[in-house]
C-alpha cells in the first residue's frame, strides 16, 4: 500500500521534473531568439539536452531528490532543489564545454539553468502537492514503544502517504481486552485498515479476531512492514526471532548471482580506483610526513563476515593508533587521541581509506555494506544490543546504507543508542541487498563527498 503509494509518487516526480526540463529548453530558446522554436532549432538542442536530461535525472536520484522523503518535504525542499541545480550546473558545464557537442551560443546553458530552476521549484513546490493529493484511508495502529509512537507521528504528519491513524491503541495484557479495543476502535472509527505489530505476543494471540476482520472489508497491515517502507530502516522493536526465521532464506543465503555479480564488480572497481589512486599517495605520504613527522600508514583489526577478524590499512589520521584500546580506557568510552590537521581532510575527503580498495580487492570487504566495527566495541555491542551479530552475516563495506541514511553514527567510542539506531539501517541492507540499491549507495555516496558532507 504504502510502497506503492510512494513509487507512485516517485514516478510522478519524475515525470513532472522531466516536463520541467523539456519546457525549460522551449522557453530558454524562446527568450534567446525571441519567438517559439522551429523545429530545426530543437533539432539541433534537443539530442544534446536529452543526454543532460538524463544526467540531470540520474544526479537527482543520487541525492534522495526522488525519495520519498522528498514527496513530503516542505520548508527543505526548494533547499535540497538548489544544491541539486548547483551539480547539475556543474555537470552541463563539464558535459558542454569539455565534450564533443556544439551548442552555440553557450549563452543559452546559462539562460536554461535559471528558467529550469524556477520550473522546477514552481512543480515542486506548488503544482505536486496538489497533482498529488488523494484522500487519505483511515486506520488504527495497535501497537506499544517508541518505533509505533515514530510511525504514529510521521504518517499522521504527512497527509500524502494516504493515511490516517484515528487511534493508536496499546495492547491489552489479556486476550479478551485486546480484542475488545480493537472491536471498538474499528467500529468508532470505521478504518479500512487495522496497522498492527504482528509481533506483540498480545496481538498475535488475537489474530483470530483480526482474520475475522477481513471477511468485513478491513485490511490487516503488519506494523514492522509498514515501518521498514517508510523509513527504509528495520524496527528493532517490533521484530524478533521470527522475523530472522522469516527473512532468512532471502536475506543470508541464496543470492549466488548477485553475490557473484557484486564481487565481479568489487574487484573491477576497486581496481580501477585503486590504480587511479596511487597518483595521490606521495602528496598525502608527504603531507602526513609533514604535520607531525607520525608514520603514514595504521593498521587496525576489526570484525568482518561471520565475525572473523581482519587487518585494514588506512592513512593515519589522528595523533596515533591505538586500535580500538580507549573504549575500555576510562575515559568515557572516547578517544584521548586527536584528529591531525591533515587527518581532518583526507577523512571529509575520504582519502584515509583508499589503502582499503585492496582490502576490497583480496575479499575481505566489499566497496558497499556495513561498516566494520572494532573488536572491542563489537564485544559491548553483542552483549547490550540483541540481533547486533546479524549485520556480520555478509562482508563490510567501505560506505554503506547506515554511512547514508545515519546522521548520528558513532566514529569512536561506545554508543550504544547510535548503535541501536545504526544497526536498524544495517539490518535494513542485509535484508534487502540488491545490485540496484547498491548502486543507489554508491551514487549517494558520490554526492555526497561532492558536497563535503562525508559518510
Amino acid at each position: 500500500m504504502t510502497r506503492f503509494a510512494s513509487s507512485k509518487a516517485a514516478i510522478v516526480l519524475v515525470t513532472g521534473d522531466l516536463i520541467a526540463y523539456i519546457f525549460s529548453l522551449i522557453f530558454t530558446l524562446s527568450i534567446r531568439y525571441g519567438e517559439l522554436p522551429t523545429r530545426e532549432l530543437l533539432a539541433i538542442h534537443l539530442p544534446a539536452f536529452s543526454i543532460l536530461f538524463a544526467l540531470f535525472l540520474l544526479i537527482g536520484f543520487s541525492a534522495g531528490f526522488y525519495d520519498k522523503q522528498s514527496s513530503f518535504m516542505r520548508g527543505r525542499v526548494s533547499v535540497l532543489l538548489v544544491k541539486v541545480q548547483l551539480v547539475n550546473i556543474a555537470a552541463g558545464i563539464a558535459f558542454f564545454y569539455f565534450a564533443p557537442v556544439v551548442i552555440t551560443p553557450k549563452a543559452n546553458l546559462f539562460i536554461y539553468f535559471i528558467v529550469s530552476t524556477l520550473a522546477l521549484l514552481l512543480w515542486r513546490t506548488a503544482m505536486f502537492p496538489v497533482v498529488s493529493s488523494s484522500k487519505s484511508q483511515i486506520a488504527i495502529l495497535i501497537g506499544d514503544g517508541n518505533d509505533v509512537q515514530d510511525l504514529y507521528a510521521e504518517v499522521n504528519g504527512n497527509a500524502r502517504y494516504g493515511l490516517s491513524f484515528k487511534e493508536c491503541i496499546v495492547p491489552d495484557s489479556s486476550v479478551d481486552g485486546t480484542v475488545s479495543a480493537i472491536s471498538e476502535a474499528v467500529k468508532r472509527s470505521k478504518a479500512d485498515i487495522v496497522v498492527a505489530d504482528l509481533h506483540n505476543k498480545s496481538i498475535e494471540a488475537a489474530m483470530p479476531f483480526l482474520y475475522s476482520l477481513i471477511f468485513s472489508g478491513v485490511q490487516i497491515v503488519d506494523a514492522s512492514k509498514l515501518y521498514e517502507a517508510i523509513f527504509d530502516r528495520i524496527p528493532l522493536s517490533l521484530v524478533g526471532d521470527r522475523w530472522l526465521v522469516e527473512n532468512a532464506g532471502t536475506a543470508f543465503g541464496g543470492r549466488r548471482v548477485y553475490d557473484s555479480t557484486k564481487r565481479m564488480m568489487d574487484i573491477v572497481v576497486a581496481g580501477m580506483i585503486g590504480l587511479l589512486s596511487l597518483v595521490t599517495y606521495p602528496f598525502v605520504c608527504l603531507a602526513i610526513k609533514l604535520d607531525d613527522g607520525g608514520p603514514i600508514f595504521i593498521s587496525q583489526k576489526r570484525i568482518g563476515k561471520d565475525g572473523k577478524l581482519i587487518e585494514i590499512k588506512k592513512f593515519r589520521s589522528m595523533t596515533s593508533n591505538d586500535s580500538g584500546a580507549y573504549s575500555n580506557n576510562g575515559n568515557g568510552g572516547k578517544s584521548a587521541l586527536k584528529v591531525t590537521r591533515v587527518g581532518r581532510f583526507i577523512r571529509l575527503t575520504r582519502i584515509d581509506e583508499l589503502p582499503q580498495l585492496w582490502s576490497v580487492i583480496k575479499g575481505q570487504q566489499s566497496l558497499i555494506g556495513p561498516r566494520p566495527e572494532l573488536p572491542s566495541l563489537v564485544s559491548v555491542y553483542e552483549k547490550d544490543i540483541q540481533y547486533y551479530n546479524v549485520r556480520h552475516l555478509i562482508k563490510p563495506g567501505l560506505s554503506g546504507w547506515a554511512q547514508i541514511f545515519h546522521a548520528k553514527h558513532p566514529h569512536h567510542g561506545v554508543d550504544k543508542e547510535e548503535t541501536y539506531n545504526k544497526l536498524s539501517y544495517d539490518l535494513y541492507y542485509v535484508k534487502n541487498r540488491s545490485l540496484s540499491l547498491d548502486f543507489r549507495i554508491a551514487l549517494q555516496t558520490v554526492q555526497a563527498l561532492m558536497s563535503r558532507q562525508g559518510v
